[in-house]
């Protein structure tokens, strides 16, 4: 058993650094692989430099979205996030259900 006690260590080490490190790893990759998939036009999405804007256009590759200013071609891989959609706003300002009934 003492031959085998340096083996068996390893073998636990790299067990576990496959399920603590590269397997959720993978699973990240996975989910944002999907969220760039399933972007449609119109989805306010978030870039890793942190421009936001709407989404015009989508091509294989790469998207083009609207700022504000102007449009930008992105690459998909640019995407870190898509903002959900806020029910309730008028002009970029969030309004509760009440303020909006008001008006």
């Amino acid at each position: 058993m003492g031959n085998y006690g340096g083996i068996i260590t390893i073998v636990v080490f790299v067990v576990v650094g496959y399920f603590f490190l590269i397997r959720p790893e993978n699973k990240r990759k996975k989910e944002a692989t999907a969220m760039r998939d399933s972007l449609k036009v119109g989805d306010t999405v978030i870039t890793i430099g942190g421009i936001t804007g709407e989404v015009e256009s989508i091509r294989k590759e790469t998207i083009t979205i609207f700022t504000g200013d102007g449009s930008i071609d992105l690459q998909k891989w640019a995407i870190r996030s898509v903002e959900p959609e806020v029910k309730g706003t008028v002009d970029g300002f969030t309004y509760s259900e009440d303020e909006l009934d008001e008006e």
